[in-house]
């Protein structure tokens, strides 16, 4: 059975990078009938941030990646957090030194430092040459070592990518990797051949900044006797053609996306898109959709390149199908950050809003006319197809206030009557009327919607200083 395998460090948000491999994981595993597995690896303690654990399930439920094993949910092959499974590793790491394929290693911090100044580009084996009983006496003695792991000097690793097919490494331009660190805690290099292959995990999913280390884990395969998972290596997701996309440089995740208003099924429709495409081409995918469609023939060997512009397009084809209810819900708690929509009729708000949304931040932009009307500038009136102006404003307001004051309740048909009574065209009472309520020439809706906005005394409130202003 296929059994995949998410396992991110609890060290912040969940950068897109993360959440596209999660999600590859997800489709390979679902795709073939397999599992999908979530495990923690907590063993950089230095960058753990408290909470993140938590934000990673969050998120994973949110998106519907649905796990099958994992810290909260359970399974057979647990524990799923590397910090709770810390003595498994250092057994294994004793059974390589015993087989010679790692070794104790007591150098201190100056000197590695110094091999670096000397300009060494690898650790140079020095301790590989202690005699193993002398190790072994000098670690019953509480001195201080890590464990690396014995990468022979010569020789080409050779392995098969599914992606990018043949991979070869010269062992000459690998490292002794730390294998176990001074505080006992396993190196990511080590824990996750361990786990990997105690889990059962039959495809590792991850990128392609690990294709020339896999060889390392191959060692350790082959050492341990365990059996090599297969690899599918990803291109990274870049910001530019130069910059990838970095959770250390403060780039995209998943919670600042919903924070800026963009639909969960929309960030992970466009994620998927970024390294894989299906037969068809189709860019607006279900989740239930990519299940169906994802092979290993659609991704891509080339970086992709996030663009926010088309992640907003995608996002606005969401915004548009959802049921006006379901977008009023939505969009509630960001008329809340708005201290000037206070009082307006915030459904009615969302009938005009939610074809001209894109992502719901949007709200705030679309609206900024409304404080704006104390300031506008009168230019507004000025419109060459109607023929208007700031003159035109000043003889048709005194009538137009009376207007919506008696016709209210049939405000578009009374103006309409007005400008056949006049002799004037109907755009151009229209827009007098439009720019005289609201100071704006571009409003989410016409001269008659943006007075239902308001409500009547708001609405008159607004037409009467607009008439003062061209007055002067």
């Amino acid at each position: 059975m296929v059994r995949t395998r998410f396992a991110p460090s609890p060290t912040g948000f969940l950068h897109v990078g993360g959440l596209r491999t999660a999600l590859y994981a997800y489709l390979y595993a679902r795709k073939a009938g397999g599992k999908f597995i979530l495990r923690i690896e907590d063993t950089d303690l230095e960058r753990y941030v408290p909470g993140a654990v938590e934000l990673i399930y969050r998120t994973l439920r949110e998106t519907g990646l649905t796990y099958d094993e994992g810290p909260d949910v359970g399974g057979d092959y647990g524990p799923y957090v590397q910090s709770e499974r810390k003595n498994v590793y250092l057994e294994y790491a004793e059974k390589l030194i015993e087989s010679g394929d790692a070794y104790y290693c007591f150098c201190s911090k100056e000197r590695l430092a110094k091999l670096h100044e000397d300009g060494a580009t690898k650790y140079d084996k020095h301790c590989l040459s202690i005699p193993l009983a002398e190790a072994k006496a000098r670690v019953a003695a509480g001195e201080p070592y890590v464990i690396r792991q014995n990468i022979p000097k010569e020789g080409v690793s050779s392995y098969t990518d599914l992606v990018f097919g043949e991979i070869k490494v010269d062992y000459n331009d690998l490292e002794d990797n730390i294998l176990i660190k001074s505080d006992g805690y396993p190196t990511y290099n080590f824990a996750n051949v361990i786990d990997d292959h105690l889990m059962g995990i039959t495809h590792v999913i991850r990128g392609t900044e690990y294709l020339s280390s896999t060889p390392k884990y191959n060692l350790l395969y082959d050492a341990l006797g365990f059996e090599r998972p297969q690899y599918i290596h990803l291109q990274p997701i870049m910001r530019d053609a130069q910059h990838k996309l970095s959770k250390r440089h403060g780039d995209a995740n998943y919670e600042d996306f919903i924070a800026k208003g963009f639909l969960k099924d929309a960030i992970v429709n466009y994620i998927a898109l970024l390294g894989w495409s299906p037969k068809d081409n189709r860019e607006k995918l279900s989740l239930a959709e990519m299940e169906e469609l994802f092979g290993l023939e659609g991704i891509s060997k080339s970086a992709s390149i996030f663009d926010e512009t088309k992640m907003r397009w995608l996002n606005s084809l969401y915004v548009k199908e959802m049921t006006p209810e379901s977008y009023h819900a939505y969009a509630r708690p960001f008329y809340e950050k708005i201290d000037y929509l206070k009082g307006l009729d915030l459904a009615y708000l969302s009938t005009l809003l939610q074809s001209r949304t894109e992502v719901f931040t949007d709200i705030a932009n679309l609206t900024a006319f409304i404080p704006a009307f104390e300031t506008y500038d009168l230019a507004a009136f000025e419109n060459q197809k109607w023929k208007t102006d700031t003159a035109l404003a000043a003889k048709m307001l005194p009538d137009l206030i009376t207007l919506t004051d008696k016709n209210w309740e049939g405000l578009h048909d009374a103006l309409a009557a007005y400008a056949e009574e006049k002799g004037v065209k109907k755009g151009q009472v229209l827009w007098i009327f439009r720019i005289a309520l609201t100071g704006s020439v571009v409003t989410p809706g016409g001269a008659t919607e943006m007075a239902t906005l308001f409500g009547k005394k708001e609405s008159l409130r607004r037409l009467k200083e607009s008439l003062k202003r061209v007055s002067k």
